[in-house]
């Protein structure tokens, strides 16, 4: 039997950012099986032209894709005032990048290749860290 993410009355709600339509649907899946409603965009301007992204308790996104800048992406966010947590998703890990990521405005950043109990996990801490910052 799976475990769930989420056992409150309100399902949490999680972005992911992917430009590949593999990768995209694979995650998707795996969070989708864990109780999260997740919302699944092939672009960073995909994300902010839907006003549903902004009630996303956290964010997933790949650091670069085709017109896509992770980093550009979570300073766009946290302009509007999004106060969720997020995770930064980077193949491969270049230096300086973490520091760079967290002032930007990360939570957590992982290195490709993805393994899914990491990424389950990591979603689970930043979970518990949203509803933290919600509450205040």
């Amino acid at each position: 039997m799976q475990e769930t993410l989420n056992s409150s009355a309100r399902r949490s709600r999680l972005v992911l950012v992917a430009d590949d339509p593999g990768t995209r649907r694979a995650l998707q899946l795996l969070l989708s099986g864990r109780g999260l409603d997740v919302r699944a965009y092939g672009s960073s301007r995909d994300l902010l032209v839907d006003p549903l992204s902004s009630d996303a308790d956290v964010m997933v996104a790949d650091f670069k894709a085709p017109g896509h800048d992770g980093l550009r992406l979570i300073r766009s966010l946290r302009e509007r005032g999004w106060l969720g947590c997020s995770l930064l998703i980077a193949d491969p890990l270049e230096a300086g990048l973490i520091p760079e990521a967290e002032n930007a405005g990360y939570d957590r950043v992982l290195q490709k290749p993805l393994v899914d109990a990491a990424l389950v996990r990591a979603v689970e801490v930043l979970l518990d860290r949203s509803a933290s910052r919600r509450r205040v």
